[in-house]
């Protein structure tokens, strides 16, 4: 009797289980939320975030240069918080806009684009990579300053310059065509 009642439980659950995986496979998650929210994502990241004068002036130092031999001692500390803090809110976006990339690539991004099994594994690699880049960019930039890395400064944008055209190709059927259509309207 014991091993009936175990043997239907395990049935049940199996049932359950089957039941929640048929129900999740069944659409695209998010549905056009996550798709505007990629596609947004997308934008800031190719436009602002990771755009090549931005990620330069990022890992210049010839700001520090500037500020260190023109200002006193007190206006180049303030000037080194400033840039630290805003350096971390740079890594911060950057982060909060790959994490919606990857939210449509693992939900809706299936079920609107034709990537091969390699194309996934290199995709999942790079947003892999480039969190654990965004976290140690995070790190040395809290310890130890914003010029520490600008070799890693490089590595983040071109990681996520990557995932970019990755994404801009799976979200290219939301754009609209660049030839206009003509339309007629009959009376």
């Amino acid at each position: 009797m014991y091993q009936l009642v175990l043997l239907l439980f395990v049935g049940a659950l199996f049932v359950a289980f089957s039941l929640v995986v048929a129900v999740r496979a069944s659409g695209p998650e998010g549905g056009a939320e996550s798709l505007v929210r990629a596609r947004q994502s997308l934008t800031q990241l190719q436009t602002d975030l990771l755009a090549v004068d931005v990620v330069q002036r990022f890992s210049s130092a010839d700001d520090y240069e500037f500020v260190a031999s023109s200002a006193p001692a007190d206006v180049n500390a303030l000037f080194r918080r400033e840039r630290k803090k805003i350096m971390l809110a740079w890594i911060k976006q950057i982060r909060r806009q790959i994490y919606d990339l990857l939210g449509f690539h693992l939900g809706a991004g299936r079920f609107y684009t034709q990537l091969s099994v390699r194309s996934e594994l290199s995709l999942a690699l790079d947003f892999g990579g480039l969190l654990l880049t965004c976290r140690a960019l995070q790190m040395l930039v809290y310890f130890a300053g914003p010029l520490v890395a600008p070799r890693l400064v490089g590595a983040t944008a071109a990681t996520g310059l990557r995932i970019c055209a990755i994404s801009e190709r799976a979200l290219a059927f939301l754009t609209a065509p660049d030839t206009p259509i003509e339309r007629s309207i009959a009376s």
